[in-house]
């Protein structure tokens, strides 16, 4: 078992997981003091960054560059050090900024700060790590601007909850999407395929994001009996990752990625290999998907006189 599915399993709703997991509570206590301590200083000596600011994360732990593949037209920058990276942008011909993974950002202002809740996340530890996957508890939705709860494997009606909870929690504008796998890619040559041709196949879902499982389960519905491969979020993929993966694109299996993977996997695969598979996402707005439009165009009204 791999590392991230043994940290899926301990943040968990088991008994099993409930109980390994009790030793961890302490420190989880301690991160979370320390968190509320450093909102609490970053705030006050937040800087302003050169164009209007778009913040965009979760409170749970989950690159830039799927953006440059999705959006070519946008200015994409990759910087740890979000004040550099918005000047390189800037000179590049940005006139507005999206930070990505940036609520707890802290130390930067913003003129809009959206949180994104997943569905999924309902079900898991309610501690913050490492006893749980929470950066913040949910009382750090009271900075969000506007909340977004997001479903992939989760029912509407579960999604439904979580945002009904939140919800009572506060009077923030809260929107709902679904987001499904609308197609499928070559992963090089870039060919279209209908989500269809899984059915009754098997596939290898590689996947290093915070939700593999979910991942694994919109595949899994197009009728596709899938293994998963689950890394951490964020994993850099290494030769000794690649070879079970062509193995099984030799043996005719199919193997399926997340478009953020492949960004990762594309330049690493064999050319003498099958090419996997990329899961292209759609967003389907199920509630209050206006909300979104109008807070981002507050923002960008000003850009656009500028």
């Amino acid at each position: 078992m791999t590392a991230a599915r043994v940290i899926s399993w301990l943040w968990g709703p088991s008994t099993a997981a409930r109980l390994t997991r009790a030793p961890l509570i302490l420190p989880a206590g301690v991160y979370w003091t320390v968190m509320k301590l450093r909102a609490v200083r970053a705030r006050a000596d937040a800087v302003r960054l050169p164009l209007p600011t778009i913040a965009v994360g979760n409170l749970s732990v989950g690159g830039p560059l799927v953006h440059r593949r999705l959006v070519p037209q946008a200015v994409v920058v990759a910087n740890p050090d979000r004040v550099a990276g918005a000047v390189a942008a800037r000179a590049q011909g940005a006139q507005v900024l999206v930070l990505d993974d940036a609520y707890q950002l802290l130390g930067v202002g913003r003129d809009l700060n959206i949180a994104v809740v997943s569905a999924e996340s309902a079900a898991a530890s309610p501690w913050p790590l490492p006893a749980g996957p929470w950066r913040e508890g949910r009382h750090a939705l009271k900075r969000a601007d506007l909340i977004v709860v997001t479903r992939k494997a989760a029912s509407a009606e579960a999604a439904a909850a979580v945002a009904e909870q939140l919800g009572r929690a506060g009077r923030t504008p809260l929107c709902l999407a679904r987001l499904a796998v609308s197609h499928l890619e070559g992963m090089r040559s870039g060919e279209r395929q209908e989500l269809g041709v899984l059915a009754g196949r098997r596939v290898v879902a590689a996947a290093g994001i915070a939700d593999p499982e979910s991942f694994a389960q919109q595949l899994a519905t197009a009728g596709a009996s899938v293994q998963l491969v689950a890394y951490q979020d964020h994993h850099a993929y290494r030769p000794a990752d690649l070879e079970p993966l062509v193995r099984a694109a030799a043996r005719g299996d199919y193997v399926v990625v997340t478009e953020k993977d492949a960004v990762k996997l594309r330049r690493q695969w064999p050319g003498s290999a099958a090419e996997p598979l990329v899961a292209v996402l759609a967003v389907h707005w199920e509630r209050n998907g206006r909300a979104l439009e109008q807070a981002v165009d507050a923002v960008l009204a000003p850009a656009g006189r500028a």
